[in-house]
């Protein structure tokens, strides 16, 4: 696929996933730091988990929204990684002062954030589809939601890690939103 289509494809996935995308980023985040550093109740748990997985369609539907979320941050992930490579690959020897933009910006961020963000978008899939469609018992589904949510790190450490790739996805969010012109304001003629 060329670089042209990969622009095209990501141009127009994106819009579409900003806003589960930004709402999973930051009801991820306020579960974890929520429950984690100042205590919050069960309650406050549960309605961030239903804004995360999507509980708000029908419990039907929890697994396909994770799963069309996931996978398509996964496109994102993937199409903008193959973008920044074609692009390094097709600019060797020519070296140019960088000034700043949400391209610049977008671009710099990504090679850090693809992997953590492609471990937590499958690892998030995976316990989902385990326990509603594959039958995964509690003991392996706690397998994949230890590596969604960086329980391997230690109680304080899994925190920081959910607030570290939620800002990376927001950051990722805001900065790919910026590059499309959908929130430029569009003057007025008189």
């Amino acid at each position: 696929m060329s670089t042209m289509n990969l622009r095209k494809l990501h141009r127009k996935i994106a819009p579409i996933l900003f806003l589960p995308l930004l709402l999973s980023a930051f009801s991820g985040i306020a579960y974890r730091i929520g429950r984690t550093w100042f205590g919050l109740s069960d309650d406050f748990g549960d309605f961030m988990m239903t804004i995360h997985e999507g509980r708000y369609l029908g419990k039907p539907l929890v697994p396909v929204y994770v799963l069309l979320a996931g996978l398509g941050l996964a496109a994102m992930l993937v199409s903008g990684i193959t973008m920044i490579k074609q692009r390094r690959k097709n600019s060797q020897g020519e070296s140019q002062p960088a000034k700043f933009s949400f391209r610049l910006v977008h671009g710099l961020l990504a090679p850090v954030i693809f992997l953590p963000l492609f471990v937590s978008a499958s690892t998030g899939i995976t316990y989902r589809l385990g326990k509603a469609w594959f039958g995964l018992s509690n003991e392996q589904a706690k397998f994949f939601l230890d590596i969604h949510q960086g329980s391997y790190l230690g109680k304080e450490l899994r925190a920081v890690y959910v607030l570290l790739v939620g800002l990376g996805l927001l950051s990722m969010l805001v900065t790919g939103i910026q590059m499309t012109g959908i929130l430029r304001s569009r003057a007025v003629k008189a």
